[in-house]
């Protein structure tokens, strides 16, 4: 019997993700991957993966997996209520995020619901035995390709699991959830800023803007006052990186993210710099961010004292314990003293 996860009940918005499908925009091709590359590292170092291995994006709410292995180690990492049961008819108990689970066959686990975010990530320890397409898992399905048939997780689906059993190891967690940041979302002038006046561009970063009904994976349009264009709203179609920002001619600014298209015909005012492009994958409908000037010079060094911040999260991963059960090691630390006192029985 193949080693699997069942989906019981699938979740608004789950797709199977990593860090990306690269090189191949020149032939249409979007990247994808996944919207907050922070968490999917994290949650695949919980389980000993590579930090690009494949896992599970939740979208808003979960699924119901039952395990159909042996064993499986499973990290769960985001704002999630997550919950297991011993079977699918037994009461669930609720679990931690932000740690790794060894989970038994038979069991049942609820991801639930993503408290205050968009995202959150399960990885499985050694990834999922599913074929890549263009060298990535990453589900993009607006084409219908990657993951698991290039769509999102339906109710009776087998996610078939690349190691039989788990591996052995203790079970790990973050020593505390990974600080995103605060603030204006810091952005890069250009590549087309000179089509927008020097007013457009001053009510661009001096205004707050919140988050439509129109956002997804592709992109959110954001909602606020418009941004007045010099040159006009089109351009000859190019290039479409991450992040970048498009204000077609009602005035409104586009951030596009994982599976934006490869080209487009509307100027771009900025684009987002690569380390707070995790925190766009989290914004949820009615959320108001600002927008930040940097250097690129500033956003390079905001991308690579990211990493280090990353690294050192995974270097302080602490031991997990068991839901209810006992820390030996703490109980040895801070209970028993050098020798053994013996209690002789009192005489009858």
């Amino acid at each position: 019997m193949s080693a699997a996860l069942k989906v019981v009940r699938s979740g608004l918005f789950d797709t199977l993700q990593d860090l990306g499908r690269f090189g191949y925009m020149a032939l249409g091709m979007p990247t994808a991957g996944a919207m907050d590359r922070i968490a999917l590292c994290l949650a695949n170092a919980l389980c000993g993966n590579a930090a690009n291995t494949a896992g599970l994006e939740i979208g808003v709410m979960g699924p119901e997996l039952l395990v159909e292995a042996d064993s499986v180690r499973i990290a769960l990492v985001g704002p999630l209520s997550a919950s297991l049961s011993e079977a699918e008819a037994a009461p669930p108990k609720p679990i931690e995020a932000n740690r790794s689970h060894l989970l038994k066959r038979g069991q049942l686990l609820r991801v639930g619901m993503v408290e205050g975010s968009s995202t959150a990530y399960l990885a499985v320890a050694g990834g999922f035995a599913l074929p890549a397409f263009m060298g990535s898992l990453a589900t993009y399905a607006r084409a219908g390709v990657g993951g698991l048939d290039g769509r999102k997780l339906a109710e009776g689906d087998l996610l078939p699991l690349a190691q039989p059993q788990a591996p052995p190891g203790e079970e790990k967690k973050l020593e505390q959830p990974f600080d995103y940041g605060e603030g204006a979302i810091r952005i890069v002038w250009g590549p087309q800023d000179d089509y927008f006046s020097a007013a457009g561009r001053q009510t661009f970063i001096e205004s707050d803007y919140r988050v439509s009904k129109e956002a997804d994976r592709m992109g959110i349009r954001f909602e606020g006052p418009t941004i007045e264009h010099e040159k006009g709203a089109d351009i000859i179609s190019d290039g479409i990186g991450p992040g970048a920002i498009q204000v077609p001619g009602a005035g409104l600014p586009i951030v596009l993210l994982a599976d934006r298209q490869t080209v487009g015909g509307y100027p771009k005012i900025a684009t987002v710099a690569s380390a707070d492009l995790p925190r766009l994958g989290r914004l949820l409908p009615g959320h108001v961010v600002r927008f930040q000037p940097v250097s690129v010079a500033e956003a390079e060094t905001l991308r690579r004292d990211q990493e280090a911040r990353i690294e050192r999260a995974i270097s302080r991963f602490q031991v997990a314990r068991p839901p209810g059960g006992i820390d030996l090691g703490r109980l040895y630390e801070e209970n028993l003293i050098d020798g053994v006192v013996f209690h002789a029985p009192s005489a009858p």
